[in-house]
């Protein structure tokens, strides 16, 4: 064996190996996952999903959860129920608002945007996710505000 053999071989298998590891993780299905509380509801979508190392999170209301009722108090006490929402599942998965890396935020008035800014600027002690915002014309229960997200939560493996 040459020496440029001896060197080439470890590399090849290092390659094979991390082709195989992407490769198993590319193939492993989406894993759909809906909260206890939430099957009661007649709602068609999973609360999240998790693909490979990520989480998508379904658009989040100011609801009480299990229920479709807002909470009280307008668009700040509605985004912070969203947001606690969006802790409760993230928790449940595994995951914190520290690994959220993109937040959609649909806002029923874009007037109220600063309101909702003063409360979802709380939520981030240790850096803002990347974020749009878009006004609607409307959103589901009369909502002020929907927040959806993605987080990078990575499976622990062994």
């Amino acid at each position: 064996m040459t020496r440029n053999t001896a060197l080439l071989l470890p590399a090849i298998g290092l390659l094979l190996g991390c082709h195989n590891t992407v490769h198993s993780r590319a193939a492993q299905a989406p894993d759909f996952l809906v909260a206890p509380h939430a099957t009661a509801l007649p709602l068609p979508f999973s609360e999240a999903v998790r693909a490979g190392d990520f989480l998508f999170l379904s658009g989040q209301i100011g609801n009480v959860p299990g229920k479709l009722e807002l909470v009280p108090g307008g668009i700040r006490s509605e985004a912070a129920q969203a947001l606690d929402n969006i802790k409760a599942i993230l928790s449940r998965h595994g995951s914190s608002v520290d690994s959220l890396v993109k937040c959609t935020v649909f806002l029923a008035d874009i007037k109220e945007w600063p309101a909702f800014n003063e409360v979802y600027s709380t939520y981030f002690p240790h850096h803002f996710p990347a974020r749009s915002a878009i006004a609607t014309s409307g959103l589901a229960i009369g909502a002020r505000a929907e927040v959806e997200c993605i987080a990078y939560a990575p499976i622990p493996r062994p």
